[in-house]
């Protein structure tokens, strides 16, 4: 598979810098803060591409890890949503959270 390059931003790039935003800085953030409503890595995951997708997010993708499979504009969405988690703190990650589990919601009740 070709790496996609437009302005600098390859997505080994990208994948990397999700990746780190998801597994270590808002993780760590959370721990900091001790206020959030998440803070482990697999939920901000789900938090993240959840709200890319406006759904459940692996109604949408197969394969792990599911970052690995994003097409570049989803992978530049997902970046910028986790970056809204980091620099709004807390507000935002409740709000983004509280999205997430109404779809998850909406998805169980639609089994």
């Amino acid at each position: 598979m070709g790496q996609h390059t437009l302005g600098g931003d390859d997505l080994t790039t990208l994948r990397a810098a999700y990746a780190r935003m998801i597994t270590e800085d808002l993780p760590e953030q959370a721990r900091r803060h001790g206020d959030w409503p998440i803070e482990r890595d697999h939920c901000f995951g789900r938090v993240v591409l959840d709200n890319v997708f406006e759904d459940v997010w692996y109604e949408h993708i197969n394969g792990s890890p599911a970052y690995e499979h994003l097409s570049y504009a989803q992978l530049r969405a997902a970046i910028a949503i986790a970056d809204r988690m980091r620099t709004e703190g807390r507000p935002a990650v409740a709000a983004l959270n509280r999205r997430s589990l109404r779809w998850r919601e909406e998805y169980r009740q639609a089994d």
